[in-house]
């Protein structure tokens, strides 16, 4: 299934089109940091009697708007949605984590006792599961983070703003497009570079030690453990062009203007001064 090429996220037609008898869920990822389109993909869902897991692991804490006024929180319209707490997500933990949402009693139990060596009672496993539990001590810290979230989503948007006001005018850079029906709460901010050497710039950027990086370098369906499924490469057009283009940009919470004034100056004057074709 292919993606939108401004939101990066799974669309609706994407899934309709290759949907059959086989499909047994359907896997929207709010990548970098907003929600794919719910509404119409949960009516796909409801229509084929399909799940939805929902991959939530950088975009907690985004709103995601339905048509008719109502909002909901990313991770909170399927039937499951799951994030990470891994130390770099906008939640993040000391260690490994992470977290499964669901309203529905039984979908809980199974994944609760999945979680848990297969176990309901101790000692005795009813289901072949993992050991997947959260410690105690990442639940403390956890604990403490939420609190904040609101605010750590706050300041990403500040820095993204900044970032938006220096690129929006620079031919050949792409901002990234913030779509009507989610909030984003940019884990990452990836731009769009279109007529310079992408990979280039990356190179630049890292020499001068800003972080920068391509989220994703090889997509799924180019990766060693699923080249013996069949894919069609021209149904997945909008992945290779972007897997071409895009370069995320360090964003966290605790920029200053002398950090992003830094950041986008070198990103700015390698751009200006590098200009090639455009590419396709």
């Amino acid at each position: 299934m292919d993606v939108d090429p401004n939101t990066f996220t799974l669309t609706p037609a994407s899934v309709r089109r290759v949907i059959s008898k086989k499909t047994k869920a359907i896997i929207p990822v709010h990548l970098y940091g907003q929600c794919a389109e719910m509404e119409e993909i949960m009516a796909i869902a409801k229509e084929n009697d399909i799940a939805v897991v929902e991959d939530t692991a950088q975009a907690i804490g985004a709103d995601y708007y339905y048509a008719d006024g109502t909002t909901k929180k990313a991770g909170t319209i399927g039937d499951i949605g799951t994030t990470s707490f891994f130390p770099s997500k906008n939640l993040g933990c000391y260690g490994d984590g992470g977290a499964i949402f669901t309203n529905n009693d039984d979908l809980a139990a199974q994944l609760r006792m999945i979680a848990n060596h297969g176990q309901q009672k101790k000692y005795h496993h009813d289901v072949i599961g993992v050991n997947s539990r959260l410690d105690s001590i990442q639940a403390a810290v956890l604990r403490i983070k939420l609190k904040h979230l609101d605010a750590y989503a706050d300041a990403r948007t500040k820095a993204a703003d900044f970032y938006d006001e220096k690129f929006s005018t620079i031919e050949g850079i792409e901002i990234p497009v913030r779509y009507e029906k989610s909030s984003h709460v940019f884990h990452q901010y990836t731009l769009k570079i279109t007529n310079t050497n992408r990979d280039e710039l990356m190179e630049y950027l890292q020499k001068e030690g800003i972080p920068a990086n391509i989220y994703y370098p090889l997509p799924i369906h180019k990766q060693k453990g699923f080249m013996d499924l069949e894919f069609r490469s021209d149904n997945l057009e909008v992945t290779e062009y972007l897997n071409r283009v895009v370069i995320s940009l360090p964003i966290h919470t605790e920029f200053d203007e002398e950090q992003l004034n830094f950041i986008t100056s070198k990103v700015i004057n390698f751009v200006n001064e590098h200009v090639t074709s455009a590419i396709s």
